[in-house]
């Protein structure tokens, strides 16, 4: 097994295909094939599954991530150690964020780093459900988590980069008066909703039916990301974070909440286990944001 097969093994992963892969890479295609082919020899087991021009990770390559992710970042953080004389860090930082918060400070504060370090490889990927933030870390996905809090994890520390409230949007032309919109004056236009379970949506869905309010449903989504693109076709409204609703700009109605409902956004990691990349990260955000919370001590 080589390095060289594994980046490839985790390109094809991120791009699910041969052909993002290896631009990406900045290779040949029949190069990423090859090496994958060889790596699934290797091992004796499929890593994914080829579905028309797509490629979609298998049982084993789903265990291969993790694994393969630690590698790559402890031979980045050995290249570090061997390039310490030249006082230029070296390595790869890897970082999964939920959608909603992958803009804003962590993009600053990712931005800073590069800065200051141009010598490190970055990865923001995308982390599809807050719920699984220490799991992700433990099995070697990544390094960081950018997520909502609360964030589980018996062992990680929490710092918090600040916060993000929820806001009412509109298809273009819908009827709302200007200001803040009182839960108990939400007008009677149907809504997109996601399930209930592990979202500040829960809590302000309750509060609504405190009220006596009850909205139309339009939609039931268990694709959190489709909601702002049924507002854009016109099906219903719905409540997104803030930076959903301004990336949406002047194409939907957006209105504040009364009474606003917030959440902090946090950066999450295992100390026990960050790579010199990785600490120098942590030192730049105690910096920029010097709030957080460390892992409980042992009674």
């Amino acid at each position: 097994m080589e390095l060289r097969q594994i980046e490839y093994f985790l390109a094809v992963a991120e791009h699910q295909g041969i052909g993002g892969a290896a631009n990406a890479l900045g290779v040949a295609q029949p190069t990423v094939s090859q090496a994958l082919r060889s790596l699934e020899r290797e091992f004796g087991v499929a890593l994914f599954h080829r579905i028309g021009r797509g490629m979609v990770l298998s049982a084993a390559g789903r265990t291969l991530v993790g694994p393969a992710r630690q590698i790559v970042r402890d031979v980045g953080a050995v290249e570090g150690v061997l390039a310490a004389e030249s006082n230029e860090l070296t390595g790869r930082l890897d970082i999964l964020a939920f959608p909603a918060t992958a803009s804003g400070p962590i993009v600053d504060l990712i931005a800073r780093f590069r800065r200051e370090n141009p010598g490190v490889t970055i990865r923001l990927g995308d982390l599809r459900d807050e719920t699984q933030a220490a799991s992700v870390i433990e099995d070697g996905r990544c390094e960081f988590v950018v997520a909502h809090l609360p964030i589980a994890g018996d062992d990680l520390e929490v710092i918090v980069l600040g916060e993000q409230d929820y806001l009412l949007v509109y298809p273009a032309g819908t009827d709302v008066p200007e200001g803040p919109v009182p839960l108990g004056k939400l007008p009677s236009v149907p809504m997109v909703f996601v399930p209930r379970g592990q979202s500040v949506a829960d809590e302000i869905e309750e509060a609504i039916g405190v009220e006596g309010i009850r909205p139309p449903l339009a939609v039931l989504s268990e694709h959190r990301d489709e909601r702002l693109p049924m507002v854009l076709a016109g099906i219903g409204g719905t409540i997104v974070e803030r930076s959903v609703a301004e990336a949406a700009g002047d194409r939907v109605v957006v209105r504040a909440l009364e009474p606003r409902f917030v959440r902090p956004v946090a950066l999450a990691f295992d100390p026990a286990s960050l790579t010199p990349v990785g600490q120098a990260f942590v030192n730049l955000v105690r910096a920029s944001t010097p709030t957080h919370v460390p892992p409980p001590t042992a009674p």
